[in-house]
């Protein structure tokens, strides 16, 4: 594996923090100006496993199989709708040109976008919480989007994906 590439900024009127964030496939590490080589290099290393750990831990346990998805959808199923909810299969399926999922209320089939493998957790299941919702209301009407808010995160998942959208130039929606 590639070793990442780094930016070290410093910066005068930084002064004890540090701080870092992913730029692309670039980590950018903001330090004081003051700092010496030796602290730089135990700070880049340092703001590199943090940002290590925090990105793994965003990252949903769902994302590895089919299996494992529709493990998650069970789950958030007897979280939002009391186990109402109970899908025949959850797959992942290769990238949608305009929804991020589907579902299929007769069969009780919901099929989830490739893109979404390495979103946050909460978007992702943002996106299971609005399929499950579709098994009990199909369309997209006041009862459909009352279930679907049941979940906390849904406005901020939603700014997220359109978001995505957007930057990759995408006509998804959340009307799937």
């Amino acid at each position: 594996m590639p070793e990442p590439r780094v930016q070290v900024r410093r910066s005068k009127r930084r002064t004890r923090t540090v701080s870092a964030y992913r730029d692309g496939d670039t980590l950018v590490v903001l330090l004081p100006a003051r700092m010496s080589k030796k602290e730089e290099a135990h700070w880049v290393a340092e703001m590199q496993q943090r940002l290590q750990r925090s990105e793994t831990r965003r990252r949903s346990p769902a994302r590895a199989s089919d299996a494992a998805l529709l493990a998650r959808c069970h789950e958030l199923g007897r979280r939002y709708f009391d186990g109402e909810t109970t899908p025949a299969s959850v797959r992942w399926v290769p990238a949608m040109r305009t929804r991020w999922a589907s579902c299929t209320p007769s069969d009780a089939s919901i099929r989830v976008s490739e893109r979404l493998r390495d979103v946050p957790g909460w978007v992702l299941d943002y996106v299971l919480v609005h399929e499950l919702a579709h098994l009990l209301v199909p369309g997209h009407g006041p009862d459909f989007w009352k279930l679907v808010r049941q979940y906390p995160k849904t406005e901020r998942a939603i700014g997220y994906l359109e978001g995505v959208s957007a930057a990759a130039g995408l006509e998804i929606t959340g009307e799937d």
